[in-house]
């Protein structure tokens, strides 16, 4: 419990966070100060310190929120399911969901996350690298069983980067589900890595 305002700590920390993606989303990392975060949030300068050690902890926390909440919905999204088309189209209808249910954590994520240094851009390789083993999971396992022509690093990329971009342009409100909006991808995406006959 926060002594000061008789608020459950985490629902303090959510408030700054949540305050933070959108003045980041709208400004910049840079163009952010913490005082626009501790004005957003309602909360004074020196509470706001209290709750959170620096700007760059702040971006660490929305970006690694966001990954962890990918690589969850993925992992989810192919549990139980066998064939690698399928577990393909899975992945990528999860990915586009999170990606449009938290679109300005993605916004930040792609566009900040370079700004991280040390053990914090570490651990968010990391993490990354475990969201981006789903996909290669999915397309060596293609590959094994036939599906699948090749997965290869740039295969991998490839597929992420297409489905990434979508942040850029997607409207969840738009006249295309969501879901279909991932459909459409999935097919480009797989009517190119597909093995043919005769190939």
């Amino acid at each position: 419990m926060n002594t000061s305002t008789g608020e459950p700590e985490e629902s303090t920390r959510d408030r700054i966070l949540q305050a933070a993606v959108t003045i980041f989303a709208e400004q910049g990392y840079h163009g952010a100060g913490m005082s626009d975060i501790g004005k957003a949030a309602n909360i004074q300068r020196g509470a706001l310190y209290y709750h959170i050690g620096s700007k760059e902890e702040l971006l660490y926390d929305l970006t690694r929120r966001h990954v962890e909440a990918a690589l969850e919905a993925g992992r989810v999204a192919i549990r139980g399911v066998e064939d690698p088309v399928q577990q393909f189209r899975a992945l990528a209808r999860a990915h586009i969901r999170t990606l449009s249910e938290r679109r300005a954590d993605v916004t930040v994520a792609e566009r900040e996350m370079h700004v991280l240094t040390g053990e914090r851009a570490h651990a968010l390789a990391k993490l990354r690298r475990e969201y981006q083993d789903l996909f290669e999971e999915v397309l060596t396992r293609g590959v094994a069983q036939g599906a699948f022509a090749r997965a290869t690093r740039i295969d991998v990329m490839g597929v992420l980067g297409l489905l990434n971009y979508t942040y850029m342009w997607l409207d969840p409100q738009g006249s295309e589900p969501v879901d279909t909006v991932a459909d459409r991808l999935s097919s480009l995406v797989l009517d190119g890595v597909r093995v043919r006959e005769g190939e």
